[in-house]
């Protein structure tokens, strides 16, 4: 029976009994080594013991050897068995043998602990452990993560004198490598006087794996100039490496060095370098190495599919679903993460249906991460009843699980019942209160956001990062300056981690917020900065008007290498269109094709923006002509809004015509075009006009502006005087008239859009939302207190005049955000120079 037992020839029992004792052992441990299960084990036991072979000590040895190489439980426990009966018949080498096999075996099924717990049984029978018991244990450590113990095990080592050995230097790298601990790895790496290519292997994957890429290729190099051979586990760590780098140029390298030293690719290698050049954009190279393995199994199908599907390439990442299932190996919860989440991004429900039939027959459905990904497709997919029944079905409900619902909620506009998830989590982790304050953000509820944060401090949950994001992102919406200054001091009092993107909501909230000088504090203090931190620190300029600024630091951003994107090119060219920097915003558009961005709709608006305020409406006339693609309402509407700056009457209605044939609802259009009229006294057009927006039942907007004093906000609308204080704003501004007219201050009544005496106008200019919200300002606030005004169209030219001489007169600071920028009012001076 024995002789069936193996993979290859051997001998019976008997024949084993009648030979020599040299080819006694020998086919023994043959036999032995041959036995892949238990049960193969214990008949060759049985025939052993029969024979009375069991009373050998090498025969006990090689059993419990064994019985720990099967690693299964029930082996390793039959092996332990098999030591315990017969540790008294066998003693030195062989003793020490069987402990450092049964260890070896505990460790690699990952018993940990039992390993650890074998060691102090070798150490009470007053075994002394060797160069091999130690790797062993290592190896234990690092899977159950036993970092305290691992440390120990080192002391050992050094006291034993063990510690020059390589292999188990080696096993150290490893084991502090595994842990995370890179700086104690490569200590332990710098101190070895001889070192092979495991000791580079394990140092270089400790930082692959690590997030610490660079260190591994550079090290990678390192190993290549000191004439070490990598083997293919390491070219498969430095290959992850540059991947997560996504340095192609780097990958490139490592490849070659691949062909320079004829390491033959095997499958795990070729799964890496595929891996590495989807990470890289290189997925032309990655689809040909994979085409042309000729061996494909599930992990390298589950590369490929997974990258697709993170790049956005849904349909690719099908099509290899699709061949998996007519040849390729069985998909597997992988692959169905991959192929929902494609069928997400496509928006296909179908798809998505079935492959969570497919789950379901497959049994697929009780992993969470299955459950997640099928909860975010339906809830994309415009289902969110389905979405719940597949969340109500899941027996682990895991923290993304109850995000998952409460953000496809918020994505399906249904903030009731996102709230309804809110109040029945179970843990009030932080995560949770993360995902309902940003779907508020999201859903424009910027009040209620910053309600829900007072609520969330109330019941001591900490705020991380995530949370002052989101918080900050409400605060930059809602223009409060003041709360702003708070939530940042918060940050700094609460030692919330600054890292990049928090620190660039900071900047771009103190922005909205009318702050620019905090906005770059807080930018100049950043230690790494990207292309989004760039991005908010030229939008802070460009909203206070300085375009000079704002193209030093477009240029700056430049020099230190970042590399801008479409939106930062919407950001400066607005800044130079709001400066009046004409030729510098020529220039810096001619720049985007150098940095490979072809000009989108939103960059030729802002171009015609920049000419149409700078007076050259005929230029900017011709590049709408000449633009790739269709104009918008939105550029026409540009540059309808200079030709009523500059009062040319003939282009404005050239304007409007193409602008009612891509919008005829549009009732700003029409009210702009009516104050042109207005401006060059054309009544019967302008009544023409305002006849025809009744027609279509739409109404102008009234001028509206807002003042919080105290707390509270006041809200005034032109010609309304209805405010309890307004017979003090009335007294104020007949003040603020006698005093501007004493100064010089003459009305601009070309403001007053009505065919009315000159009086009147004079009447209804001084009722403008944003004099009667400054003329309170001034009787509400401290001296010492800017007057901060929101107003929701643009300042007409003689409010604009109006607040200049209220800064100078008053000697205060006046800053009106209307609803294309701030004006920063000192002494006299606005921020946008008149160029609004």
């Amino acid at each position: 029976m024995a002789s069936s037992l193996c993979l290859s020839p051997m001998l019976s029992a008997a024949q084993i009994n009648e030979a020599d004792p040299t080819t006694k052992d020998n086919c023994l441990n043959e036999s032995l080594r041959c036995c892949k299960t238990l049960n193969q084990l214990k008949q060759l036991h049985c025939q052993i013991t029969k024979k009375g072979l069991d009373q050998i000590p090498s025969t006990v040895t090689m059993l419990v050897n064994a019985g720990a190489g099967i690693g299964t439980s029930e082996s390793l426990d039959y092996a332990r068995k098999a030591f315990e009966l017969f540790k008294e018949d066998v003693r030195g080498d062989n003793a020490l043998f069987m402990l450092n096999s049964l260890i070896r075996g505990y460790s690699s099924a990952g018993h940990g602990g039992e390993a650890i717990l074998l060691y102090v049984r070798m150490l009470v029978l007053g075994f002394m452990p060797n160069h091999y018991t130690f790797p062993f244990l290592l190896s234990g450590c690092t899977k159950i993560a036993a970092f305290c113990e691992g440390i120990q095990f080192h002391g050992s080592v050094i006291k034993m004198g063990l510690e020059e050995d390589v292999f188990v230097q080696n096993s150290l790298i490893h084991f502090y490598a595994e842990c995370g601990h890179m700086d104690h790895a490569r200590k332990m790496f710098e101190g070895m006087s001889e070192r092979n290519v495991v000791s580079w292997t394990s140092l270089i994957c400790g930082y692959a794996r690590g997030n610490r890429p660079k260190e591994a290729a550079c090290l990678f190099f390192e190993m290549v100039e000191a004439g070490i051979r990598p083997s293919s586990v390491t070219m498969v760590c430095v290959i992850s490496a540059c991947a997560k780098l996504q340095d192609l140029d780097m990958g490139d390298r490592v490849c070659a060095y691949i062909g320079e030293v004829g390491l033959k690719l095997n499958t795990v290698m070729v799964n890496a370098l595929v891996d590495m050049y989807m990470k890289c954009g290189k997925t032309d190279a990655a689809k040909r190495l994979f085409d042309e393995c000729v061996d494909r199994n599930l992990i390298l199908y589950n590369t490929v599919l997974s990258n697709y599907a993170r790049q956005g390439l849904a349909r690719e990442a099908l099509a290899i679903l699709d061949e998996m299932l007519q040849q390729g190996p069985r998909p597997d919860r992988v692959t169905m993460l991959s192929a929902i989440s494609a069928s997400t991004q496509l928006v296909d429900l179908l798809f998505g249906k079935i492959c969570h039939g497919y789950v379901i027959r497959n049994g697929l459905e009780g992993w969470d991460s299955i459950g997640n990904v099928i909860i975010d497709m339906y809830m994309k997919c415009g289902k969110p009843e389905m979405a719940y029944r597949v969340f109500d079905l899941m027996p682990n409900k895991t923290a993304v699980s109850w995000n998952s619902l409460m953000a496809g909620y918020f994505r399906n506009g249904d903030v009731e019942s996102a709230w309804e998830v809110f109040n029945q989590i179970p843990e009030g982790d932080v995560v949770f209160w993360n995902t309902m304050i940003s779907g508020l953000v999201q859903k424009s509820l910027f009040e209620e956001a910053i309600e829900l944060f007072m609520v969330m401090q109330g019941e001591g949950v900490k705020a991380d990062r995530v949370t002052m994001m989101g918080i900050a992102s409400a605060c930059g919406y809602l223009g409060a300056p003041e709360l702003a200054k708070w939530v940042h001091t918060y940050t700094e009092k609460n030692e919330i981690p600054c890292d990049i993107r928090l620190s660039t909501a900071l900047v771009d909230m103190f922005a909205r917020c009318g702050d620019p000088q905090s906005a770059m504090q807080v930018f100049d203090k950043m230690t790494e900065r990207d292309v989004f931190a760039w991005t908010a620190a030229i939008g802070a300029m460009a909203m206070e008007g300085n375009g000079k600024g704002a193209t030093e630091l477009f240029y700056q951003m430049l020099v230190q290498g970042v590399k801008p994107d479409v939106v930062v090119f919407v950001q400066v060219l607005t800044a130079c269109s709001h400066g009046g920097l004409v030729e510098e915003g020529l220039h810096i558009f001619s720049l985007m094709k150098d940095h490979g961005i072809s000009p989108k709709i939103e960059h030729y608006g802002c171009m015609v923006d920049l000419l149409g305020r700078a007076g050259l409406l005929r230029e900017a006339c011709d590049l709408i002509k000449s633009m790739p693609m269709e104009p918008n309402d939105v550029v026409w509407a540009s540059l309808l809004a200079a030709c009523r700056v500059h009062r040319n009457v003939e282009m404005a209605t050239y304007a409007e015509e193409r602008i009612n044939e891509l919008a005829p609802q549009r009732a700003g259009v029409h009210v702009l075009l009516s104050n042109i009229y207005a401006s060059a006294g054309k009544w019967n057009d302008v009544a023409r006009v305002r006849l025809n927006l009744r027609e279509k039942g739409v109404r102008k907007l009234p001028g509206s502006s807002s003042i919080q004093v105290n707390g509270v906000i006041h809200e005034f609308t032109s010609g309304d005087e209805s405010h309890p204080e307004m017979t003090h704003i009335a007294l104020m501004l007949q003040e603020m008239s006698c005093r501007f007219s004493d100064a010089g201050h003459i009305p601009d009544l070309s403001n007053v859009l009505l065919d009315v005496d000159e009086q009147e106008k004079e009447y209804l200019l001084s009722r403008h939302s944003e004099k009667l919200a400054i003329a309170f300002g001034l009787i509400a606030t401290d001296r010492s207190m800017p007057i901060r005004v929101a107003k929701n169209l643009r300042m007409c030219s003689d409010c604009h005049s109006f607040a200049k001489m209220a800064s100078t007169i008053y000697d205060r600071e006046i800053i009106v955000r209307d609803n294309n920028r701030f004006h920063f009012f000192r002494q006299g001076l606005c921020s946008c120079h008149d160029y609004w």
